[in-house]
């Protein structure tokens, strides 16, 4: 009579019968189990990073357009400071009243005027929309800012406007 071979059978197969295989087969399902499992919850937690990442981004992109219209507001301010000259009426004190607490508001979400006459001109600082024949400058110098740059934190928020010492 023919015996039967396990010819065709399968470790898993032969490890059924022996029980030191199963529990070795099963401790390596349970270690390819739980290295699943500990790379799913490490990519979930770079998806979450990303997502708040990207949230603080878009949040930040919509606060500079707000930012920027109201920087136009500060540059009729300061064009109307300049064209008033030393005007002391009540009108005016309140006019530069309302200006003071627009700074501060600007000011209390981390932006800030920067001074641009007398420095050396800096692409990444300044927009040059003319240079000037200046014996008081040296060339490449500042001369007059015609609208004022702003910083948001270490960002340039707007640059300057400026003119250039030639």
């Amino acid at each position: 009579m023919p015996t039967e071979t396990n010819a065709g059978a399968t470790p898993q197969d032969q490890s059924a019968g022996d029980p030191a295989g199963e529990v070795a087969r099963l401790r390596e399902q349970l270690r390819a189990e739980h290295e699943m499992y500990l790379r799913a919850l490490a990519d979930f937690d770079n998806y979450r990073r990303r997502v708040e990442r990207e949230s603080a981004r878009i949040a930040r992109s919509g606060k500079r357009d707000i930012m920027l219209s109201i920087l136009e507001v500060m540059d009729g301010f300061d064009r109307a400071f300049q064209q008033a000259g030393k005007n002391q009426s009540a009108l005016w004190e309140g006019v530069q009243a309302i200006h003071r607490q627009l700074l501060a508001a600007l000011q209390s979400q981390g932006i800030a005027p920067f001074d641009s006459v007398g420095h050396a001109f800096d692409p990444a600082q300044h927009e040059a929309i003319a240079t000037v024949q200046s014996n008081g400058h040296p060339s490449g110098t500042v001369v007059d800012d015609v609208r004022r740059g702003y910083r948001w934190g270490d960002e340039v928020l707007r640059p300057a406007r400026v003119r250039v010492a030639q």
